[in-house]
């Protein structure tokens, strides 16, 4: 006969009145196959004066071993076998656990509606234990609470004191009796003890089981009533409680695993599901992985897809609250996944290379995955070769030696299929591109190896996430193209990671994203570590991630991170960073980067200036009754006029407008970039923006104000109007977006001009040569009086320095193809020339002047030749030296433009054009003031006029004629002249008209002089004559003559 050891542990459940103190213990034991029943049977005294009205309940548990077939008939005698009293009552007697016997063992399971507990048997089904240790099951509806009662006032204060003083025992045994009073009355009570005293006050930890369901309202009322009696607060924690029911283990990758917690009765509270893993415990919330569904009675979890971000202990609780007292209701379960891992699968060598057909190759394949608790079960194929065997496996790596033939007979491959306990299976499979013999391939160099033509060569990076190509081109030779680095800082990396995870379902959105905020900021806050393409598109990519989830931003701390983050990554010292290099587009990186600030800005609530050292962002709530909101941000002041408009944000981004795109390569950014949203959607909404230039505005250079269009990826000018160049930092946009000002990198050029200024420069040129010609042939012949030996003297002098300065300026209409430093003598020569031209016409009404004025004072031809040289040549001269000098040397930007070799003007009395207007300014003035004093002396003296010599007085007349003709011609010119100074081709059609006429006028200088002291004048032309027929032949006097009467005429 077979023998069977079972253990059967029963409970009693016993009420205990009052006046009724009694101890009993009974052991009953019989041989042969027997079961054992071992019954502990205890009432103390301190028990039975628990509750002097409500019945005391305390659990009892013996153990008795007796045949197998006498179980029926004993079980229904146990309860009058150990009570004798009639105020105790057995209420229930149930087995609990069977065990059979080996041996040196016993195998135990556990009775229906039993279970094992967590410590005892890790939730099996089946334990064994050592014979004489075996457990005992719970029922499955057993409660165990912890709690931590906190004591005010000092009545308790001697439980602090050593456990052996009796104030330590009294006051550990008048704690225990109040405790015991209210908790012994739960129908199942089982065990109460006070497990440990610490400061703090005075806190109280204690361990409390219930064998049997307990109403949680009951629980609640009671505990409510221990604070009262002992005036203190409790937290109490309890298992129990709650059924969770978990899926079957383990949990295979492709299933969405459904997880539900069940309650003995409703609770007026919401439940909470919790994860931990990696000694953190997480909340878990309704997300894109996972669903969370509640009842009265019953809540359910269902995970849509598995991760290992999932694998862990799985809790759910309840919580409830009644004046100081906290009660958390909870159940916790692991749950084993089936993962499948990423596999990054590569060859070594990438590109084996053959030296001849027959030869055959070793070539290593690797497949390499993270490193996680699944033992995965790893299988090789292959195709094209001649085999693949499995040489090294460890943790992470697995690696395959593969043997190909270097005959060419299609491209051969290696496939690693990793299958975990469900037998799920991820495959990867890596061409072996071998290099035949005859193949064109790039070298090695540096890290890379052989690379075939036409191919990539892919490396890991080192010390970073991500890798790093280098790609052979299929030329003839091939040749390396530069490398393309995607490796990330891991740091950075693993911020992106929790980005692209916080609406997964573990832990609140706005916490996971305050937490990713604070840690971009860390990251980005060293631009060393981020300072690459791959690190700064990581970085925007964790704020588009973010500003497609999250809807607002309440928090302080994490508006101040989201901002220092964003400004981060806008340092200059980033600009390389930002650059577009081969393969990668920084095009969208810059419109990804303003798309998420802005949705984030708009998410955030600002209620204050937020200053950051790259943003700027200031809000205002704008009412009915204000409809102008005004901000401004980094000196730049935005105004919008809308009616309700709402809750108006405006932004500013320093650096931003270097990165965004420019598809006109005429334009560049002349502002920062500054974005102004608002939270209502009106009909009518004006904004205008005055924008502090980045750089100055060159005379005629066209403006543009633009806004960001999302839908061209360009900048439009579309509803937005540049005020000009008299108010040249304003905008005006009829709608809302992100906006800038964009200045033409070349000034404006009117059509035609050019070739106008060539033709009237070179006629001048040739009607100024002639001139000289013609005075220098009439001189002895018109040079008969002082008068007019400094009048033919002037002209000269005017006829020389206009030739010089109009060469120069034919020299350098080009300023592209003339060097700076020839720039720079154009420039002086001009400067000067133009100056001395102006200067002899002053010395010319300066001498009318004097004659009309002192009539009976007669200057010396030599004096009057001295002071007109002095006053043509040396104040001129002066004035250009002076101006070189204090122009820091005449350098370019200072003192001339490089752009028109040319005086530079950068406003109103600023820049060295002055040096130039001002002067003949004042030369003009004098001129017309000269001509207006002569002509009243002539009308009011005319005897004295008539007593002048006839010469002298012809002479002045000539010299005033010559005054009135040339005075307005200079005059008007640079009238026109100081017009097209103040005057901005981007003003119009007006601007332009008087650019046309200030070209023709200046252009043509030359033959107006040739016409008003040559061909107008009858002395020269009578003493031309002469001249032509005193050289002339015979046959030509006749048409001298004809000529010469013709000019009379």
């Amino acid at each position: 006969m077979e023998n069977h050891f079972l253990l059967v542990s029963v409970a009693a459940a016993h009420r205990c009145f009052p006046e009724t103190p009694r101890t009993a213990v009974v052991v009953v034991v019989c041989r042969n196959m027997m079961w054992t029943f071992t019954l502990l049977y205890i009432l103390g005294l301190t028990l039975c004066q628990a509750s002097g009205q409500v019945p005391s309940t305390q659990m009892y548990y013996v153990r008795l071993t007796i045949e197998n077939s006498a179980i029926p008939n004993i079980t229904g005698k146990l309860g009058e076998t150990f009570v004798k009293e009639t105020n105790l009552q057995v209420n229930n007697l149930m087995m609990t656990t069977v065990c059979q016997s080996d041996a040196g063992s016993s195998e135990c399971n556990c009775s229906p509606n039993f279970r094992w507990s967590e410590k005892d048997c890790d939730l099996q089904e089946k334990c064994t234990f050592p014979k004489d240790q075996t457990r005992m099951c719970v029922h499955n509806d057993a409660v165990a609470i912890n709690g931590f009662l906190r004591l005010e006032g000092t009545a308790y204060h001697g439980c602090l004191k050593p456990k052996d003083s009796a104030e330590y025992k009294e006051c550990h045994e008048d704690l225990f009796v109040e405790m015991k009073k209210v908790y012994s009355t739960l129908p199942g009570f089982d065990t109460l003890s006070i497990t440990r005293y610490r400061v703090g006050s005075v806190i109280v930890e204690f361990a409390l089981t219930v064998a049997q369901k307990i109403g949680q309202q009951d629980l609640l009322d009671k505990s409510d009533k221990l604070t009262s009696n002992v005036n203190a607060s409790l937290d109490l924690e309890s298992s129990g409680v709650i059924k969770l029911t978990m899926p079957a283990s383990p949990v295979c990758f492709c299933t969405k695993p459904l997880l539900s917690c069940k309650l003995q009765e409703p609770l007026d509270t919401l439940p909470v599901w919790q994860l931990s893993r990696d000694r953190r415990v997480t909340e878990i919330f309704n997300g894109t992985e996972a669903e969370v569904s509640s009842e009265p009675k019953e809540t359910k979890l269902k995970l849509l897809k598995i991760s290992e971000l999932w694998e862990g202990v799985y809790s759910c609780s309840y919580h409830q609250k009644k004046n100081d007292l906290t009660i958390s209701h909870q159940a916790s379960a692991l749950m084993d996944l089936a993962l499948l891992p990423d596999i990054l699968i590569s060859t070594e060598p990438a590109f084996p290379k053959c030296d001849s057909p027959e030869e055959v190759l070793s070539v290593k394949v690797i497949c390499e995955i993270e490193k996680n608790t699944e033992n995965y079960t790893v299988t090789w194929a292959h195709e094209n070769l001649f085999n693949a065997v499995p040489s090294e496996e460890t943790k992470k790596t697995f690696t395959a030696e593969a043997i190909v033939t270097c005959k060419e007979s299609g491209v051969p491959n290696v496939t690693c299929t990793f299958a975990n306990r469900c037998n799920d299976t991820r495959p990867a499979t890596v061409d072996i591109n071998i290099i035949y013999k005859g193949d064109k391939f790039c070298p090695a160099e540096g890290d890379w190896g052989d690379t075939k033509a036409g191919f990539t060569g892919r490396l890991k990076c080192k010390g970073a996430t991500g890798h790093r190509t280098k790609k052979c081109t299929d030329g003839d030779p091939p040749t390396w193209e530069p490398e393309v680095s995607a490796c990330v800082n891991r740091d950075l990396n693993d911020v992106l990671k929790n980005a692209e995870n916080s609406d997964i379902g573990l832990g609140s959105l706005d916490e996971n994203a305050a937490d990713v905020f604070s840690q971009l900021d860390q990251v980005t806050n060293n631009s060393q570590k981020i300072n690459s393409y791959a690190n700064l598109n990581a970085s925007v990519q964790v704020l588009l991630s973010l500003s497609n989830k999250i809807n607002s931003i309440n928090n302080d701390t994490t508006a101040n991170d989201f901002f220092d983050s964003s400004s981060n990554l806008l340092e200059e010292s980033l600009k390389v960073s930002w650059t577009k290099t081969s393969g990668q587009e920084n095009i969208s990186l810059a419109e990804r980067y303003l798309s998420s600030v802005e949705k984030l800005i708009v998410a955030t609530n600002v209620t204050q200036l937020k200053k950051k050292k790259n943003i700027e962002v200031m809000a205002t709530n704008c009412t009915k009754q204000n409809t102008k909101c005004y901000h401004k941000v980094f000196n730049v002041s935005v105004i919008l006029k809308s009616s309700d408009p709402g809750n108006v944000k405006t932004a500013g981004f320093k650096e931003l407008e270097k990165y965004l795109p420019q598809k006109d390569k005429t334009l560049e950014s002349n502002s920062i970039v500054v974005s102004t949203t608002m939270e209502k959607k009106t009909s009518s909404v004006e904004v205008e923006i005055r924008f502090p230039l980045l750089k100055k505005r060159p005379p005629h250079v066209l403006m543009k104000c633009v806004a960001w269009d999302n839908f061209t990826h360009d900048w439009s000018e579309d509803g937005c109007k540049w005020s000009g160049a008299s108010d040249e930092g304003l905008c005006t946009c009829k709608h809302l977006s992100s906006f800038a000002i964009l200045m033409q990198r070349y000034p404006l050029k009117i059509a035609g001009l050019q070739q106008v200024t060539q033709v009237g420069l070179s006629v001048s040129v040739v009607s100024l040569v002639i001139c000289l010609i013609i005075e220098v042939l009439v001189w002895s012949s018109v040079v008969k009086t002082n008068t007019l030996y400094l009048r033919h003297m002037a002209h000269i002098n005017i006829s020389l320095c206009l030739l010089v300065a109009d060469s120069c300026f034919l020299a350098s209409m080009d300023p592209e193809s003339v060097s700076e430093l020839w720039c720079r003598i154009f420039v002086v020569l001009k400067h000067f020339c133009f100056l001395s031209m102006f200067f002899w016409m002053l010395c010319l009404s300066g001498m009318l002047l004097h004659q009309a004025v002192f009539l009976f004072h007669n200057v010396s031809k030599s004096t009057y030749l001295r002071l007109s040289m002095f006053l043509g040549y040396v104040c001129p001269l002066l004035i250009v030296v002076i101006t070189f000098l204090v122009y820091d040397g005449g350098i370019e930007g200072e003192y001339f433009s490089k752009e028109s070799c040319w005086l530079l003007y950068e406003g109103l009395m600023k820049g060295s054009i002055h040096t130039f207007v001002i002067p003949v300014g004042i030369i003009v003035f004098v001129n017309v003031l000269s001509m207006m004093v002569v002509i009243m002396k002539l009308l009011d003296h005319p005897k004295n006029a008539e007593r002048t010599n006839d010469s002298e007085k012809k002479a002045a007349v000539t010299v005033m004629r010559s005054v009135i003709l040339l005075t307005p011609i200079f005059g008007i010119t640079w009238v026109f002249g100081f017009a097209v100074m103040l005057m901005d081709l981007t003003s119009g059609p007006i601007a332009i008209t008087v650019n046309y006429l200030f070209t023709l006028l200046n252009a043509f200088q030359g033959l107006f002089i040739l016409l008003t002291t040559c061909v107008m004048d009858k002395s020269t032309r009578e003493a031309l004559g002469k001249r032509l027929k005193t050289n002339a032949s015979a046959p030509t006097s006749n048409s001298t003559t004809k000529l010469e009467s013709t000019w009379k005429k």
